[in-house]
């Protein structure tokens, strides 16, 4: 069996992609949200043209291969696995072009419990080709909205990894990072970087806040996303995203070892 045909495999059996841990309704709520301008669920993305429901609906089935049909409203959502394989092998295409010509990186996550491992590798992988994994405003506070409230949030970073940390939360062994969709950190790191003179990244990496934030202001951003997640997607179809990978981003970590794999392969880095 191929390396491609072992992972469209694996990607289904652990239900990375196929019928994925959404549901339905739960995706339909989101793109109504983002379609009247909800900031959490725009998360970075200030979206160019007036994006309806039913637009979502058609352009969520176009990226991630689910239905376009805006009657289908139960049930357990669906990712292509094909979509998937064909975005990663665009992601890994760029990751391919970073380090060929030693392009300085930034990579964050708000899903630090998942997919921490997942960029991590790709951190090390950026870093021995010659890139400069960049890790600007370590240790800076972040304010962020969530649904309990205003909280302050430091910025870290865990081998080469961005993520965000309540004050006070243990480190590598306990607590890994908190979840997040706010584009605020990417935007704390961007700044930070800026003010320092220092280089600023030619390619982000990343997720939720993290992709979309960055490619709001014009940075080339890569990144993974869930079906219910339209902003890279939008993002994406607006041109200020360049690749966004639909898979189920809320899986256990050790499931994402076989992408990590198929990637680093496909971008020829050492692993």
């Amino acid at each position: 069996m191929s390396s491609r045909a072992a992972l469209r495999a694996h990607l289904l059996a652990a239900r990375l992609a196929g019928p994925v841990a959404t549901s339905r309704e739960e995706s339909l709520r989101r793109y109504r949200l983002f379609a009247a301008g909800d900031p959490r669920v725009l998360i970075g993305i200030d979206p160019e043209r007036v994006w309806g429901e039913r637009e979502l609906v058609e352009l969520m089935a176009e990226k991630c291969g689910g239905s376009a049909d805006p009657g289908h409203v139960s049930g357990q959502d669906v990712i292509d696995p094909e979509r998937t394989l064909g975005a990663l092998d665009a992601f890994a295409d760029r990751l391919a072009a970073a380090a060929r010509r030693g392009a300085p990186v930034l990579l964050g996550t708000g899903h630090p419990r998942r997919l921490l491992g997942f960029y991590a590798a790709l951190a090390d992988a950026l870093s021995a080709a010659g890139c400069a994994v960049l890790t600007p405003a370590q240790g800076r506070s972040v304010d962020i909205l969530t649904r309990f409230g205003l909280r302050t949030y430091n910025l870290a970073y865990v081998r080469g990894v961005a993520l965000v940390r309540e004050p006070g939360a243990s480190r590598p062994g306990g607590e890994t990072g908190a979840h997040t969709h706010s584009p605020l950190p990417v935007r704390a790191a961007l700044d930070a970087a800026a003010e320092a003179g220092g280089p600023l990244p030619e390619l982000v990496v990343g997720d939720h806040g993290w992709v979309c934030g960055a490619g709001q202001l014009g940075f080339e951003a890569i990144g993974l996303a869930d079906v219910n997640d339209p902003a890279p997607f939008v993002g994406q179809a607006e041109g200020r995203v360049s690749v966004v990978v639909p898979l189920e981003d809320g899986a256990r970590s050790a499931y994402y070892r076989p992408l990590t794999r198929y990637v680093l392969n496909r971008a020829c880095l050492s692993q």
